[in-house]
């Protein structure tokens, strides 16, 4: 059994090993080596996954005091590791959690989910930055099967997994959570850091969002049209408008990408098309990002302002519904201008204010306003990349 102390350095070794999107020899494409071991072997030569497999799972206190449940489920053959963050009345009676009696797939309290991927190295899944229920969202956070924890597998910006792995978060949400907490199927929303943004970006959404989003009624488009010239919001957007589009449909879900971004690498159905075509959807970046990011982060924005204009909507509908910014001076998810565990965790807090409706649109405990419409906003300047 390892000892205690060795339990706290493997969880040490993961926090430093994460950020940027790496190479397989750890090194990130700009070759400044940041985001350490996330592609090389660590601790005695283990890989990442292995250090992983080596931090205990169980049952924890959430920072709200409601229950963690980290466990693994098998899904499309892969052992996946996830966390739940929720009241432990919500959990179900066969999930483990003291106090769970929840029936499988029933709705309980109907709490929402926000479910988090982390990016390269993992670090973002020990941190959960998004545990706790936030404006009715139950915390998850999902740990890549890879064994240097990437989500998409390969390196850099090539995610050969991709495919593979978008299935399996999709899978995971809608077959094995009902099976561990009981939650409102129709308003599951997503949050991506790095490695994790380039999976949801890239090949999640693309093919699968239509699982979460309802696709936007006519209704809903002249709606938005309408609210948002009635009035502007932070960066120009109504957020009457935000709030009538992510509402319109039966599902409801919201995106957030943080510190990276893929133009969809897979085909694009017609019914995800429609179904992004209600999705919440914010970009944020930074000055200082990752050079490969400063070319992949304009080329999402204006592949999936193009996705959502093919689909039907108008200029002022598309500037409701995605925005951008890149303001903080910091480095690759450097946020708060400080470092990149402080600045995912600001963006966890900042989730609900920036992408649900009624949110001010303001950074967590800041007056900084980040909702700037895609549209006229595609050609993002950055400083010099960290």
């Amino acid at each position: 059994m390892p000892s205690l102390r060795s339990l706290f350095l493997i969880a040490f070794s993961l926090y430093a090993a994460e950020a940027a999107p790496q190479n397989r020899n750890g090194r990130n494409r700009n070759g400044n080596g940041r985001g350490g071991g996330g592609g090389s072997r660590g601790q005695q030569g283990q890989t990442a996954q292995a250090q992983a497999d080596q931090v205990p799972q169980g049952v924890s206190v959430a920072t709200d005091g409601s229950t963690i449940l980290d466990t693994t489920a098998q899904v499309n053959g892969e052992t996946v590791r996830f966390k739940v963050s929720a009241p432990a009345d919500q959990f179900t009676a066969g999930s483990g959690v003291d106090g769970g009696a929840q029936a499988a797939g029933a709705l309980g309290s109907g709490l929402g989910l926000n479910v988090l991927l982390h990016g390269d190295g993992g670090q973002s899944f020990f941190d959960f930055p998004n545990q706790a229920v936030q404006d009715g969202l139950a915390g998850v956070a999902v740990l890549a099967p890879d064994p240097n924890l990437f989500w998409g597998g390969g390196s850099g910006l090539q995610r050969t997994d991709g495919e593979a792995h978008a299935q399996i978060v999709n899978d995971l949400v809608r077959d094995v959570l009902p099976q561990v907490l009981a939650f409102d199927a129709d308003r599951v929303s997503f949050t991506g850091v790095s490695g994790g943004s380039l999976l949801l970006s890239g090949f999640f959404m693309p093919a699968f969002m239509q699982n979460f989003a309802s696709p936007a009624t006519a209704d809903a488009a002249a709606a938005t049209a309408g609210a948002r010239g009635a009035g502007a919001g932070a960066g120009g957007a109504s957020l009457s408008a935000r709030q009538t589009n992510a509402t319109a449909g039966r599902k409801e879900s919201q995106v957030l990408l943080n510190c990276g971004a893929l133009a969809p690498q897979v085909a694009v159905s017609a019914a995800a098309a429609a179904a992004l075509a209600n999705t919440r959807l914010h970009f944020q970046s930074t000055q200082a990002e990752l050079a490969i990011l400063q070319e992949s982060i304009p080329e999402a924005l204006v592949a999936y302002e193009r996705v959502v204009t093919d689909a039907g909507l108008g200029a002022q509908q598309v500037a409701a519904l995605q925005t951008v910014d890149n303001s903080p001076d910091g480095g690759h998810c450097e946020f708060d201008e400080r470092g990149f565990v402080s600045g995912v965790q600001l963006m966890a807090d900042s989730f609900a204010a920036l992408v649900r409706p009624g949110g001010d649109g303001r950074l967590a405990g800041t007056a900084v306003a980040v909702l700037n419409p895609v549209p006229g906003n595609e050609r993002l300047v950055f400083s010099a990349p960290a």
